[in-house]
């Protein structure tokens, strides 16, 4: 009887161990056949390639478009290689008349190339595209031979150059220098193998170690905020604009300022991320890492602070004399102008200097500090782009008055856009800070996916102030921006015109601006925030001149896109 039951249970774990080791060949399976599929195909197709050549694979980064269908910003895309063995080439002079129908080729350095009957390996065309390559194929000339390649392709061309990035050697590594490349290069770039213990441990638990001790990395695609339509029809505005009034340099985003999701991002100059960079100045991304004083757009901000605080009303008064003086400095209105006594409606109404300096003495110096703070400019934003810069702030840390005040109207205090664009974004949200992002979700190679969810910070004005610092701002776009005002919609918006500082003196010119618009709508519950700068127009002092245009064509394009439900 106990013999029987031993053997009944070595049976039992006989089949258990099939069962499992069936259960292994299964998962091994699905690991080959769908989870790295595409791998594998590639790796089948390395008898096309050059042997000496390395095989090239890297994860797309993909924008979504608001009908919910993918499109790429990066991938892969095949091309071909076109060789000439210079041993066995029979006729060099009919082979390059032939192959120059399909390809051009120079003359001279074809002939160089096949000369030497020594040498069995010469490249004569590179990145060849398909069709050009299958007919040289049917040419079949002995001698000639055709290698497939694998490379990097930005089907959007320049634009959205400044969120992709571009690909680029560090050393003897070729990986991503710019952009969601750089900054995701560890989804992005590929390993030669992914052993089969590291795919257990991705599946089961996540990004971690193999239990070979070695790093399981999370391969993947990114898929972006970006929206293409978006996207492009944004882009196309700013370019417009930068022509019309030949600006030196021009910048925007479109972001939710409840979720800090951008829509849409553009800079220029720019640049073709496949292509050869000649000008290294415009990799930059002005929008993340660079600092500019951008002037009177800084108003809302010392508004709602002096609000928030108890410091001033909508209908508090000041007697604006046009110019004060504050630790032996003269800070004026943009005209010199005086207004009487006014409310703090006009200060935002009519731009001026003297009020926001008047609301930056009622809330004293310590709290002035404090918003500012608070507002997030002494720390980096967090977005997902690469090289975020710092803001020099530092005149919030002066024992002079004037030092605030000017801070008040966004002069002596340098702060990148994309800080600004999070600080403003409290303004219409409730009061709280967003962290601006460009990816929304990681597909990885194991099938799993991971949602990038936005990440709400902390209150920095009460939903009261947001409420009214919106109210005010509103107020602005009815009674002095007759062409932004929309009858169906609220809008809130503020201009900002700032001069700029040579930097060979350090002080300001006198023909030189930065212009600035942001405004965000519907007003009250906002889907939309749209922020630009433009460096150094031509012929023209006011942003309301220039800036004015493309806001206008946006929101309006923006609200029918989306259909946004009118709030009026």
């Amino acid at each position: 009887m106990k013999s029987s039951n031993n053997f009944r249970g070595r049976i039992g774990w006989l089949a258990l161990a099939f069962l499992l080791i069936a259960f292994l060949c299964l998962i091994r399976l699905f690991f080959i056949q769908v989870v790295r599929s595409e791998y594998y195909r590639d790796k089948a197709d390395r008898q096309y390639l050059r042997p000496s050549a390395n095989f090239f694979d890297r994860g797309s980064i993909l924008a979504q478009k608001k009908d919910g269908s993918i499109f790429s910003l990066a991938g892969i895309k095949t091309a071909y290689l076109i060789t000439v063995n210079p041993r066995i080439l029979e006729d060099a002079s009919s082979t390059y008349f032939r192959l120059n129908q399909i390809i051009p080729l120079e003359a001279e350095d074809f002939t160089k190339r096949v000369s030497d009957k020594t040498d069995p390996y010469e490249e004569i065309a590179t990145k060849v595209p398909p069709d050009q390559a299958e007919a040289i194929k049917k040419l079949g000339i002995k001698g000639v031979t055709i290698y497939k390649q694998k490379l990097r392709s930005y089907p959007f061309g320049n634009s959205a150059s400044h969120v992709v990035g571009l690909l680029g050697y560090k050393g003897d590594d070729f990986i991503g220098r710019y952009g969601l490349e750089r900054q995701y290069e560890k989804v992005l770039s590929r390993q030669e193998e992914m052993s089969f213990a590291n795919f257990f441990v991705e599946i089961f638990s996540g990004i971690g170690s193999s239990v070979s001790g070695k790093t399981a990395r999370a391969e993947g695609d990114v898929i972006t905020t970006i929206e293409p339509v978006v996207q492009k029809f944004f882009e196309g505005e700013l370019i417009k604009v930068k022509a019309e009034w030949q600006a030196d340099q021009i910048a925007g985003l479109i972001i939710d300022p409840k979720t800090g999701e951008i829509v849409a991002m553009g800079a220029w100059p720019n640049f073709d991320p496949g292509g050869k960079q000649t000008d290294l100045s415009a990799l930059t991304n002005p929008l993340v890492e660079g600092v500019y004083e951008l002037g009177s757009i800084f108003k809302p901000l010392t508004m709602a602070a002096g609000l928030d605080a108890g410091a001033v009303t909508a209908k508090t008064t000041y007697n604006d004399k046009g110019c004060i003086t504050l630790n032996k400095k003269e800070i004026c209105n943009y005209d010199d102008r005086a207004r009487g006594v006014i409310p703090m409606q006009e200060v935002l109404n009519q731009s001026l200097n003297v009020g926001a300096s008047f609301v930056t003495e009622r809330l004293g110096q310590d709290r002035f500090r404090q918003y500012f703070e608070a507002y997030g400019f002494t720390e980096p934003t967090g977005i997902d782009l690469p090289g975020e810069a710092t803001n020099l702030t530092k005149n919030l840390k002066s024992p002079r008055l004037v030092d605030y005040a000017t801070a008040s109207f966004g002069q002596g205090i340098a702060v990148t856009p994309i800080s600004l664009v999070r600080a403003m974004s409290a303004l219409g949200n409730g009061g709280y800070l967003v962290t601006p992002h460009i990816v929304k979700e990681i597909d990885y190679q194991n099938q799993l996916k991971q949602k990038i969810e936005p990440t709400i910070g902390r209150q920095v004005i009460k939903k009261e102030t947001s409420e009214e610092i919106t109210r005010m701002l509103t107020a602005v776009v009815d009674t002095k921006m007759p062409k932004v005002k929309m009858e169906r919609y609220s809008i809130a918006a503020k201009t900002g015109t700032a001069q700029m500082v040579n930097a060979d003196n350090g002080k300001y010119y006198e023909d030189r601006y930065l212009h600035s618009f942001f405004g965000y709508f519907p007003a009250y519950n906002p889907r939309f925030l749209i922020f630009m700068f433009m460096v150094n127009p031509k012929g023209v002092r006011y942003s309301s001149e220039t800036l004015t245009t493309p806001f206008v064509n946006t929101s309006r394009f923006l609200l029918n896109y989306y259909q946004v439900a009118p709030d009026r």
